[in-house]
C-alpha cells in the first residue's frame, strides 16, 4: 500500500506518523504564564536539534479550537523555556498536565509535581524530573496555521546526582534514569529498558576482513 499525503486529512496524517516514526523522546516543557505562574505540558515531537551550539527543537500544535496553546504563546512571549525529561516514575504525573484544565489551573499541582528554580532563566524547572534542560528561544520556523517548529539553545542543565557517573566527562547513567518514549495513538509509551549495542564498523577491518566488493 501507497500514501499520497498531499490527499490525507491532517488527522490521518497524524496517526500515520505517529504510529510509524516511534519511539519519541519526551520533553515535559515548563513555560511561565502571563500571571507568573508555571506552565507544563508534555510534547513527543521533540528531539535533539544541534550540539554546537546545543539546541532542542519542539513543534507545537493549535488547539482542537485553532488556538496557538500556551506553552509557545508563554514562549514567545519571554522567550524562554524548560525541557525537563519523563522517567518512568513521573509517567503518571506526566500524564495529568495534558488534562484539559480551564485557564489558571496548575498542572504542576494537579499532577503534584514541583516546580524548583532554574540559574540562568526565570522559567522553573520540574525538581522531579532526572535531567531539566534550560533553554532560550533560538528561531522558530513557522510550519502552518498555529503550528511551529521552536528551536531552544540549552544554555544550562540539571541531572540528579545518583544519575551523574562521572562530572568531568560527563558520563550518564543513562539506564538508570528509565526514560519513557511515545509510541502510537496517543494513549502508548514506552520504556527503555530493553537495551542492546553494536560496535560502529571501522572501514580499515572492514577491508582486512574481505567484506569490501571489488
Amino acid at each position: 500500500m501507497e500514501l499520497d499525503f498531499d490527499v490525507m486529512s491532517a488527522a490521518q496524517r497524524f496517526a500515520f506518523l505517529t504510529g510509524a516514526v516511534v519511539p519519541r523522546p519526551i520533553a515535559l516543557i515548563s513555560t511561565l504564564n502571563p500571571a507568573g505562574d508555571c506552565n507544563a505540558a508534555p510534547y513527543t515531537f521533540f528531539g535533539l536539534a544541534g550540539s554546537d551550539p546545543p539546541v532542542v527543537s519542539v513543534t507545537v500544535f493549535p488547539t482542537a479550537d485553532n488556538r496557538m496553546k500556551d506553552t509557545a504563546a508563554n514562549i514567545l512571549r519571554v522567550n524562554e523555556f524548560v525541557v525537563n525529561l519523563v522517567s518512568e516514575e513521573l509517567a503518571g504525573a506526566m500524564n495529568v498536565t495534558c488534562i484539559d484544565a480551564p485557564a489558571g489551573v496548575s498542572e504542576l499541582q494537579l499532577a503534584g509535581l514541583t516546580s524548583a528554580p532554574s540559574v540562568k532563566i526565570a522559567t522553573p524547572r520540574i525538581a522531579q524530573s532526572p535531567i531539566s534542560l534550560e533553554c532560550v528561544l533560538h528561531s522558530i520556523v513557522p510550519l502552518g496555521a498555529k503550528q511551529s517548529i521552536i528551536l531552544g539553545r540549552i544554555v544550562y542543565a540539571h541531572i540528579r546526582d545518583e544519575f551523574l557517573l562521572d562530572a568531568k566527562a560527563p558520563l550518564i547513567d543513562t539506564p538508570a534514569m528509565h526514560l519513557i518514549g511515545g509510541m502510537h495513538g496517543t494513549s502508548w509509551y514506552t520504556r527503555t529498558a530493553d537495551l542492546f549495542s553494536m560496535d560502529r564498523p571501522v572501514w580499515s577491518d572492514w577491508i582486512k576482513q574481505g567484506k569490501a566488493s571489488s
